[in-house]
């Protein structure tokens, strides 16, 4: 009251002033200020303005709503605060032009959109996007294009398509399940609903892989999905029986081989359509091609767990490649510049320069008991003839109680103690052949003491599982990787980096620009070569994904 009073003063003072009007200024922030203190809640809204340039006469429709329509039609569907929003932002910007219509009927994008729509929920599975009414509505207006709809009737389509659109954009493109409860820590991507829309409308819905924001990865997957949908729709399932004898081999004749070249025909690795069951040389070749797709020794031999590959159910695997193709929802586009990516399933590193793979190699990760975290990072240092700073879990369970029986167990495995916390004795592996590290260590630092390393324990690296590790990644060819980073620096020769790996002092190099890591997990994927893909899902993860997914 009393600022009142003071600003009706200065009114008559100061009217015809400068000085009124900043000081004016003041006094609004500051009944502003007092009126918002007195709220327990306070929010910041940004006005959404119209886009009054857009008229009956430059607009490509001359079908326009209400600003009272939508209001209504949010309220009658209970619109959350965040779908709201985007109906609000979307029709003023457009000054409340009708998007789907024009006063000839269904527009293109409509068509293009509904297409996209029907695709995505008959090979996705994703029945929460299904709204009979609408889509009645729009099978009418698809196959009748002079269908006549009253004014109340195409203003709801209208807006009941709009509302679909940003439903759809949020199942197709970021995924339907949050990564969050997966214990999936890379960052989901972030779509921009309003401009896809808004792209949609202004291409016509035309040269649609251009807007997407879906990766070349998730194409490819879901090719193969449509192709295995029509496997299952026209082959009976096909069960391999081999009887009493439990390998097959080339030159073996036995009923069994015809059925694996009956499924390895289907699957695209047997070329020919063989009808006679006896084991030749293609065939061996098509057994060691799968044999790679499922990661297994490619021996072109039918053992136990060829057999196993082979055997898992259509059913099965059209579950596996959804799992996986929801993974991808989650992943940006392919990034351009460098990056190192981790498959664990895969037990692989791929090195990528300016969005070309340029080499790969097998690793360890960790056991099902010490998993190996889901997360992306920047790669900083380089770190050679490392200390290994021994976390207090392995101190715990397997140090100590080896300290116990054997009292110089630290000396003989060139171990020291630094210190105490906790109670817990801290100690590192000296630098040295015995180090666990080995010779080098990548370094991206991050809360979950996960990074690349060197190991002495060479012979792991040749098993098919690799999952053997405490949970950090073991590399197959660590110079070969500390040479790459380190290769826009000339005072890093090969003999230099050979050097400093066997100096017996740790040395710690930090790169001149960070290279992206992204520890992933996908048990299904197709190669650049256009090759299917399966591994066991080793971490049970594809499993906590299934009951999300495939659980009404």
């Amino acid at each position: 009251m009393q600022a009142l009073m003071l600003l009706h003063l200065i009114c008559w003072q100061d009217i015809y002033t400068n000085k009124f009007m900043r000081i004016l200024i003041i006094i609004c922030m500051l009944l502003h200020a007092g009126l918002t203190s007195c709220r327990e809640k306070t929010e910041t809204v940004l006005p959404v303005f119209r886009d009054r340039s857009i008229n009956i006469s430059n607009a490509f429709s001359d079908l326009f709503l209400d600003s009272l329509q939508l209001e209504v039609f949010i309220k009658e569907t209970n619109l959350d605060e965040a779908g709201a929003s985007n109906m609000r932002e979307f029709y003023n910007n457009r000054n409340f032009q009708f998007a789907w219509f024009t006063e000839d009927g269904l527009a293109e994008q409509a068509a293009a959109f509904w297409n996209l729509h029907i695709s995505f929920t008959r090979y996705s599975g994703d029945s929460s996007l299904v709204d009979k009414q609408l889509h009645q509505q729009m099978q009418l207006l698809m196959d009748e294009s002079d269908a006549k709809l009253s004014a109340e009737v195409l203003t709801k389509t209208e807006l009941q398509l709009t509302r679909h659109f940003f439903e759809y954009a949020a199942h197709a493109f970021e995924g339907k399940v949050d990564p969050k409860e997966l214990q999936w820590h890379i960052p989901r991507k972030k779509v921009d609903a309003l401009k896809l829309l808004d792209t949609l409308i202004a291409t016509k819905g035309r040269n649609l892989d251009a807007w997407v924001p879906l990766n070349v990865n998730y194409h490819r997957l879901k090719e193969q999905l449509l192709v295995y949908y029509d496997l299952q729709k026209n082959h009976a399932a096909l069960i391999i029986h081999t009887g009493d004898k439990k390998v097959l081999r080339k030159g073996d004749s036995a009923a069994a081989i015809l059925q694996v070249k009956q499924i390895l025909f289907s699957f695209g690795d047997l070329k020919t359509n063989d009808q006679h069951p006896f084991f030749d040389a293609e065939l061996e070749i098509a057994v060691k091609h799968a044999q790679n797709r499922f990661g297994l020794l490619a021996d072109g031999v039918i053992g136990p767990a060829t057999l196993k590959e082979l055997n898992v159910p259509m059913k099965n695997r059209i579950e596996q490649i959804l799992i996986n193709l929801e993974r991808m929802r989650w992943m940006p586009k392919e990034p351009e510049g460098d990056r190192l990516i981790v498959n664990i399933p895969d037990y692989k590193l791929h090195v990528f320069e300016k969005g070309e793979k340029v080499f790969d190699m097998n690793v360890v990760v960790g056991t099902a008991a010490n998993r190996t975290v889901v997360f992306n990072d920047e790669l900083k240092y380089v770190v050679f003839s490392p200390y290994w700073n021994i976390p207090n879990s392995i101190i715990r369970k397997e140090i100590m109680p080896a300290m116990q029986k054997n009292p110089g167990y630290l000396s003989q495995n060139n171990m020291e103690q630094t210190g105490t916390s906790n109670g817990i004795p801290q100690i590192r592996q000296k630098p040295g052949p015995g180090n666990a590290l080995g010779k080098v260590k990548f370094i991206f630092p991050n809360s979950y003491a996960i990074y690349f390393h060197d190991t002495p324990a060479k012979s792991l690296f040749s098993r098919e599982q690799r999952a053997y590790s405490h949970g950090c990644i073991r590399l197959e060819a660590p110079t070969k990787l500390a040479a790459y980073l380190l290769r826009n620096d000339p005072s890093f020769t090969d003999a230099k980096i050979d050097a400093l790996m066997n100096a017996g002092s740790e040395k710690w190099v930090t790169l001149k620009e960070p290279v992206p890591v992204i520890i992933s997990y996908f048990t299904a994927w197709v190669d650049s070569k256009g090759v299917l893909h399966f591994r066991d899902d080793i971490y049970g993860h594809d499993k906590r994904m299934a009951e999300r997914l495939f659980t009404n």
